[in-house]
C-alpha cells in the first residue's frame, strides 16, 4: 500500500497543479481587473459621443485670454505719423518687446475657449524716428470708419454750438 501511495504521489509531483479553489480566485481576480480596466478606458471615449438626451458631466475648461486685446476700433485710431506715446495710449504697451528690434512693436492676442474656438490676432507696428510708419497684421485700419467717426464728432460739436447760440439772445436783438 505504501508503494501505491508513493506512485500516486510521484505522478502528482510530475504534473503538479494548484488546488482548484486557488485557481478560481486568481482567475476571478484577473477577470475583475480586466473588466474594470476595459470599463474605465471605455468611459474616457464617451465624452466624444453625441447623445442629445444623455447629459454626461464634463470638466469645466476655463477660457484663456493672453496678450494685448486688439480691436478694430483701436486699429482704426492708428495713423502714420503718431508718436510712440500716442500709439501706446491707443493700443497699450506691448507684452513682448524684441531687444533687437527697438523700432518694431508686435502686439499678440489669443483667446482660447476649449472645445469652441481659438482666436489669434497679430499686429506689427514699425517706427522710424519715434513716429509710426507702417501698420501690418491681421487687422488693417479702415479709413472710412475713422473719417465717419471724426465727421460725426465734428457734426455733434457743431450742433452743440448751434444750440448754445440759439439759447442766448444776440446783442443786436437786445440793443434794438
Amino acid at each position: 500500500m505504501h508503494t501505491a501511495y508513493q506512485e500516486k504521489d510521484s505522478s502528482r509531483n510530475q504534473h503538479w497543479s494548484a488546488p482548484t479553489g486557488v485557481v478560481n480566485i486568481r482567475a476571478m481576480k484577473n477577470l475583475m481587473i480586466s473588466a474594470l480596466s476595459i470599463t474605465l478606458l471605455g468611459g474616457c471615449g464617451l465624452s466624444n459621443l453625441k447623445f442629445p438626451d444623455v447629459k454626461i458631466p464634463r470638466v469645466y475648461k476655463i477660457p484663456v485670454q493672453q496678450g494685448n486685446v486688439i480691436t478694430q476700433e483701436m486699429v482704426n485710431r492708428l495713423k502714420p505719423g503718431m508718436t510712440r506715446n500716442q500709439v501706446s495710449f491707443v493700443m497699450g504697451d506691448t507684452v513682448l518687446q524684441d531687444p533687437f528690434e527697438r523700432n518694431r512693436w508686435v502686439y499678440l492676442y489669443t483667446l482660447e475657449v476649449p472645445d469652441f474656438f481659438n482666436q489669434q490676432l497679430k499686429m506689427v507696428l514699425d517706427f522710424e524716428d519715434d513716429l509710426l510708419t507702417t501698420i501690418s497684421g491681421d487687422l488693417a485700419p479702415i479709413a472710412e470708419a475713422a473719417e465717419q467717426s471724426t465727421e460725426t464728432d465734428a457734426q455733434a460739436s457743431l450742433s452743440d454750438e448751434d444750440e448754445s447760440n440759439t439759447d442766448e439772445p444776440s446783442e443786436e436783438a437786445s440793443g434794438e
